[in-house]
Parts: structure tokens; sequence; C-alpha cells
């Protein structure tokens, strides 16, 4: 089903897959893996087997039924680019995708070499936004260089949780940046100078800058509740979005 989501950086998450595996540190904690345990004690249907991955054919077409241009995240439970998804089943999504040019859709993966071979032989959607996770200098920074050779129109980094400094980046042909720190029990804490060396490299490169939140560990290190410790980076709130997204809700009702 689509869903309003409480992720700042979106509005609706659709997940037409859910369950993954884990692919580096980023993974350790992963949110999406809790809330399908949760969901499964709860006894939801679609999470009856927990974090297995699971093709949902049935909510394909879940946005076709939305006519108010949105901004969803496909599978905000899983990872689309998954190496047990088919890219059958992917050509679906792009299909709806496609037949919805209402929409904007962010696809943000781990997965960045089944991303390039699926887009090797592919065109995206005008209205797909592609984005890597960018964790650590180890496995999340060489994610971006194949990210910029997809000619997407928006190409943008979940440095998301950020686990180091990254270094120098180079955002060459990154439109667009979130960052923030992880949330949950075993949260590990992000320092504030990582986080600022990026926003400083998105200003001198010209990529927009998106921090999300503290998550677990405010910028003070002290550990807090993700609502405590808020959302601010030096006394401000940085919602940067891509300029894409003003002409997509202008004058358009449900």
């Amino acid at each position: 089903m689509t869903t309003t989501s409480k992720i700042e950086w979106t509005e609706q998450t659709w997940n037409p897959a859910i369950g993954c595996t884990k692919v580096s540190p980023g993974c350790k904690h992963c949110y999406a893996e809790t809330l399908a345990k949760r969901l499964q004690r709860m006894g939801v249907d679609a999470y009856r087997q927990g974090f297995k991955l699971n093709l949902l054919p049935d909510r394909l077409d879940e946005p076709r039924r939305r006519k108010k241009p949105t901004i969803y995240f496909v599978n905000s439970m899983s990872d689309l680019f998954h190496e047990r998804i088919p890219d059958a089943f992917i050509d679906q999504v792009m299909k709806t995708i496609r037949e919805t040019p209402q929409h904007r859709y962010q696809i943000l993966t781990k997965r960045e070499a089944r991303l390039g071979a699926y887009f090797a032989t592919r065109s995206v959607p005008d209205n797909v936004w592609l984005g890597v996770s960018v964790e650590n200098r180890r496995h999340g920074v060489p994610r971006i260089d194949l990210l910029r050779t997809i000619p997407a129109q928006i190409r943008f980094l979940s440095c998301e949780p950020l686990l180091e400094d990254l270094g120098p980046l180079n955002l060459d042909g990154i439109h667009w940046v979130i960052v923030g720190g992880e949330s949950g029990a075993e949260a590990r804490p992000m320092h504030p100078d990582w986080a600022r060396a990026i926003r400083r490299q998105c200003e001198a490169q010209g990529a927009t800058f998106f921090f999300k939140q503290w998550g677990g560990w405010g910028a003070d290190g002290q550990r807090r509740s993700k609502k405590a410790n808020g959302r601010e980076l030096d006394g401000q709130q940085w919602n940067g979005m891509p300029v894409t997204v003003v002409d997509t809700t202008a004058g358009v009702s449900a």
C-alpha cells in the first residue's frame, strides 16, 4: 500500500516489494527490518515472513489511483535493485512510474552495480530521482561514481546513517544530498563536523543540501530521543529540495 510518510524528504511511500538483506555497515541497524518484525508480530499479512524478500504485485497499480501530484519514496521497506528482484518485476514498477507522470518517484539503493546494469539497457523515466546510500568512505563513496553515469533527471545521495567523515567528495552531476544520523536503540553517533563538511561541499559544488535528523545522538554528543535531538544544524533547519519539486503540486487537488 501507499502510506503517508514521516520521512522528512518525501510525501508517500510505495512498497511493491518488501524485505531485504544486509550489504554494508549502513544496514546494521536497519529501521525497515525493525519495523517489519513489529508488523509481523502485529499479524500484518504482507509481513508474515518478517523481513524476508516478498514481491507484492497487487500493489503495482496503487499510484495510479492518486491523481494529486505526489513525491513517492519507492521501496522504503526494501531495495528495488536487490539481486533477488527480477528485472521483469522492476520493469513493471517502471511501467507504473512512466504512466503516472504527475508523480515524482525517489528510488534509493545500496546496490549500485545492479542499478547500473539495469539502466544500461533501459532509459530512466523522467519522473524518477535515483539515489545511492553513502554511509562511509569504503562502501558508500564509491557508489557515487556509478550513479553519476546514469542519465536521471535527479541524482541524489542519502548520507544516512552518516558513520564517519566522508572526506573530499566529487559532487559533479549530483543534484541533492541528504544527511542524517542514525536513530534507534543501538544508534551510532554522528559528529557535527561530518555533516558540516558535506554541507560546505554542497554549497561549493552546487548540490542542494537537506539535513534530515541527528537521530539518537545530539549535536552535543548526548543520547536522547530522535525527537528531542531535532533537525537543526548550526541553529537552523536545512530543507533543500531539487527545483523540480516546485512544479509538481501547483493548482492540483486530490
